[in-house]
């Protein structure tokens, strides 16, 4: 998909929108494992990726945003892996490295921090908000820690866990922060509504009252 963005950091137009290398080495390897399953079966397999690979979809998203694109994302994503990434050819596919898939229980537990502080603290910020999550939740990332140490033996750093899990606290505040502020302007515009309809029935009421 073709898109121009003026709004790059260096005013430098964005003709063609990509794919991070991290996103390519998990699609491409689902993209040829389906290269030659049909229309219905290669859904239902999607379906079931997009799900296993959430947090790794939602992160693309954002990054994708942030540098203009306002296509459809998701139907980015499928027609890529449908049509361009299946076709590649065993050299043209990278090594693919290990994704670090956090636990649904970690992005929950960010999430209802995120939103509890949100509201409430003035300064919240995402950097302040990790700090104090890592505070209280020690428990729970240690446990995710030893978890991933136990997965990945010898192919990750504790550092690059603890990296991890900054990172993914960071995109979701601001995946929090994208979505609040669109519910606050829905709710913007729904009493600006009800005013418009409340003045109307105030001014009916006034002409039915000048007119008896």
């Amino acid at each position: 998909m073709t898109s121009i963005n003026t709004n790059t950091p260096n005013n430098s137009p964005i003709f063609r929108f990509k794919f991070s290398n991290e996103f390519i080495e998990q699609l491409t390897p689902f993209a040829k494992l389906h290269q030659y399953s049909d229309r219905h079966v290669y859904k239902e397999e999607w379906t079931r990726w997009v799900a296993n690979n959430d947090e790794l979809i939602c992160n693309e998203g954002l990054r994708l945003k942030n540098i203009g694109y306002d296509g459809n994302i998701h139907a980015k994503m499928y027609k890529s892996g449908r049509y361009y990434f299946r076709n590649k050819t065993d050299k043209e596919v990278q090594t693919r490295r290990k994704y670090i898939s956090l636990e649904h229980e970690i992005i929950v537990a960010m999430d209802e921090h995120i939103s509890t502080n949100f509201q409430v603290v003035p300064t919240f910020k995402p950097s302040y908000g990790y700090e104090q999550f890592c505070i209280n939740y020690s428990s729970l990332l240690t446990s995710e820690l030893e978890r991933l140490v136990e997965e990945f033996s010898d192919d990750i750093r504790k550092e690059d866990i603890w990296s991890k899990f900054k990172k993914t606290y960071k995109n979701r505040y601001y995946l929090f922060q994208k979505n609040y502020g669109n519910r606050v302007e829905r709710l913007d515009e729904r009493s600006d509504q009800y005013q418009c309809i409340d003045n109307i029935d105030i001014n009916m009421n006034n002409i039915n009252k000048e007119t008896h």
